[in-house]
């Protein structure tokens, strides 16, 4: 019986409850600062594709109607 180890002759809620409510609360933060960081990135990669886009737009927009001629070159 060395496949059930500690566990054997514990209760079932040992085994359901008590150490997966440990484990979450000594790597819940571990858990909650990697989905923070990961959520972070994904809100700062969006916010600079808006940025960049906004300036591409803001350049061709400005430029674009000064020299009609380069559009026509196209």
């Amino acid at each position: 019986m060395a496949d059930k180890g500690i566990f054997a002759g514990l209760p079932w809620w040992v085994t359901w409850v008590v150490v997966p409510v440990i484990l979450i609360v000594v790597f819940g933060g571990l858990i909650t600062a990697a989905l923070g960081f990961l959520i972070s990135l994904l809100f700062k990669v969006l916010i600079a594709a808006a940025l960049i886009a906004g300036a591409i737009y803001l350049v061709r927009r400005f430029t674009g109607s000064s020299s009609s001629s380069s559009k026509s070159d196209w």
